[in-house]
């Protein structure tokens, strides 16, 4: 006697008898579906028929009424089967089957699932011999094999952890070699850049420029007064620029020439998470042709740390600035979440990440 078993949803639910489901008033799926009902949650007890098959039972109080395409048929009658335990199923076709998420045999084993529950219903084929479909929420799913050797439980990757071990060593090998490679840049022609929004999105505006350049000489950090937006309370918590503070500022449109002069003298672009602050100061430049020659010079420096935790600290997940200032053992300077702090804190990750990057 099993006693208990633990369902796919991690639940646990106990072992009773048909007297015991009874009393409680508990529904097997037999009564739902001749009351036309689907159950809402998973089962709440079960038990073990004597050829080893298994009946749920269902809280009445957790289901709700079947679609009525599942059961309404004014000019038919619904037909019906009793199966070599007693329990009686209804005809349906594969579509309607599949409505409910009732799958044969065959079908449910091709999705990597065991059937342990009787069948739920049934439909004929033409030479009339059963096909039988099994509710796939009460299906047991069999662990997935490595893609790679095919003999081990999946661990990460879709891989067993031999092969993912395996695998991660190569691709550490690759970072690292990419990493400490010599870039021979020039320093001063390394940007490092930060923005800060009213917000994440097309049509909010830039508040903030800051602009370093491999050296740590700060080209850029100036306030942007918005144009069109007149407050920002959600952005204004995490970076502290009020509308007060702006007021006073030049417009992006004013900033213009000189950020493209910055950026037009500059061989690469970096910031972290790049692709938010390329969205927004590409308009700096009209045409598209002058766009793709900014994107070109664009790197991303989360891009690269994200590889470089995925290959060394493959458990964390976390990869922010903060994270990955703290994990390279950098410390803020000034404030963070302020587009100068973001920038320099950039900068020094950068570096870190690649120690060869420049000529000296």
């Amino acid at each position: 006697m099993k006693h208990s078993m633990k369902l796919r949803s991690g639940a646990t639910i106990p072992q009773i008898s048909a007297p015991e489901a009874e009393q409680k008033h508990y529904l097997t799926r037999n009564i739902l579906n001749k009351m036309h009902l689907m159950p809402a949650g998973d089962p709440i007890a079960f038990d073990e028929n004597t050829d080893g098959s298994i009946t749920y039972y269902f809280d009445p109080s957790r289901v709700v009424e079947a679609p009525p395409e599942l059961w309404y048929a004014p000019a038919q009658k619904t037909e019906t089967m009793t199966t070599e335990s007693g329990r009686e199923i209804i005809r349906m076709s594969t579509k309607r089957a599949a409505t409910c998420g009732y799958y044969t045999k065959e079908r449910l084993d091709q999705m990597n699932y065991d059937v342990i529950e009787e069948p739920v219903a049934y439909t004929l084929r033409n030479d009339k011999s059963v096909i039988y479909f099994y509710d796939k929420k009460t299906a047991v799913r069999r662990p997935l094999m490595c893609v790679q050797c095919g003999k081990d439980i999946r661990y990460r990757r879709k891989l067993c952890r031999g092969c993912f071990e395996a695998d991660l060593a190569v691709r550490r090998a690759e970072g690292d070699a990419h990493r400490n490679a010599a870039y021979h840049m020039k320093r001063e022609r390394v940007l490092f850049f930060d923005l800060e929004l009213t917000g994440v999105y097309h049509h909010d505006e830039i508040l903030s420029v800051s602009i370093t350049d491999g050296t740590g000489r700060i080209i850029m950090d100036t306030l942007v007064h918005p144009v069109h937006k007149k407050k920002w309370k959600q952005t204004e918590k995490i970076h502290g620029i009020t509308p007060e503070m702006v007021t006073e500022s030049p417009t992006l449109e004013e900033l213009k020439p000189r950020i493209r002069e910055i950026f037009d003298n500059a061989d690469v672009l970096i910031a972290y998470g790049i692709s938010t602050d390329y969205s927004h100061i590409k308009y700096i430049y009209d045409t598209e042709a002058e766009r793709e020659e900014l994107h070109k010079k664009a790197r991303c420096a989360a891009n690269e740390f994200v590889r470089f935790q995925s290959e060394h600290y493959p458990d964390e997940v976390h990869a922010s600035l903060s994270d990955a200032m703290e994990r390279l053992g950098i410390a803020w300077d000034g404030v963070a979440h302020t587009s100068i702090a973001d920038t320099i804190g950039c900068a020094k990750v950068w570096e870190k990440l690649f120690p060869n990057y420049y000529e000296d």
